[in-house]
């Protein structure tokens, strides 16, 4: 199909690709368009009309668009219905440009890593959290939480038995939760029906290495060791709050400057 498509499709489909569990919104001159099932669902939850775009001989695909200058106020329509949204800007003068512009993301936007004041409550934390169930045969019955306000830098890590998640999560109310795809139906299995409607965010086993993860932090904090952040012996709190450093630097690409410490999160 791509080599039907025209060529700035082709570029469309090759970000895209690139952040496939996101709404894409592409700069496009004066106006960022959507395509395709991500059209349908702007369409819907912003009241913006539904179109069609000609692709070349792929043939026409749903669009649905909007001023650029309009950005503040429709990505936080799309945030708010639970969706993450990435932000892929013009990266180059159209006019100076040798064939198709330079396009690429700028910023991922999710319900639990946010900092458009729209998005935001000046009287509550917007916490994104992250949870690992312990796959260590010493601590199976364990979990490691972390969860950070990226609006503030506070960033709290914990380990904690499974029975105590729904009492934690629902005291802290995070806008949105980072599990494994692989614990995916374990998560849903323990928790409480009111937590069902905070979005997921669904990655790959790999990022919950340990190995991976303690790599994250120290590399965060600029440290050569876990003492002095309070889980030296905790496995799962240590892949809990380096998932949750990858997660924030990739949709931040890479601006972590504003979070300073982990602290220990007492939940009893």
């Amino acid at each position: 199909m791509k080599d039907k498509q025209t060529p700035l499709m082709r570029q469309y489909t090759q970000i895209k690709e690139k952040y496939p569990e996101t709404i894409l919104l592409f700069r496009l001159g004066d106006f960022f368009e959507t395509f395709e099932d991500d059209a349908v669902i702007t369409s819907k939850v912003c009241g913006i009309t539904l179109t069609k775009r000609n692709n070349g001989a792929a043939g026409d695909m749903p669009l649905a668009g909007f001023p650029h200058h309009q950005l503040d106020a429709y990505l936080p329509k799309l945030v708010k219905a639970g969706y993450r949204v990435a932000v892929c800007e013009q990266l180059e003068d159209p006019k100076m440009a040798k064939g198709i512009v330079k396009r690429d993301v700028v910023e991922v936007v999710t319900p639990g890593v946010a900092l458009y004041d729209k998005l935001l409550d000046s009287k509550r934390n917007n916490y994104v959290a992250s949870v690992y169930f312990s796959e260590h045969k010493n601590s199976q019955n364990m979990i490691g939480m972390a969860f950070c306000d990226i609006s503030t830098g506070e960033f709290f890590v914990s380990e904690l038995h499974k029975s105590k998640i729904n009492e934690v999560l629902e005291s802290i109310s995070p806008a949105e939760i980072i599990i494994s795809k692989s614990q995916r139906q374990l998560f849903n299995d323990i928790i409480s029906a009111s937590l069902s409607e905070v979005p997921l965010a669904r990655l790959e086993e790999w990022i919950f290495e340990y190995d991976f993860c303690k790599e994250k932090i120290l590399n965060l904090f600029n440290s050569k060791n876990l003492k002095g952040f309070g889980v030296e012996d905790m496995q799962a709190a240590v892949v809990a709050a380096g998932v949750a450093i990858h997660y924030i630097s990739e949709t931040q690409k890479g601006q972590l400057s504003h979070i300073k410490q982990i602290r220990y999160y007492n939940y009893s």
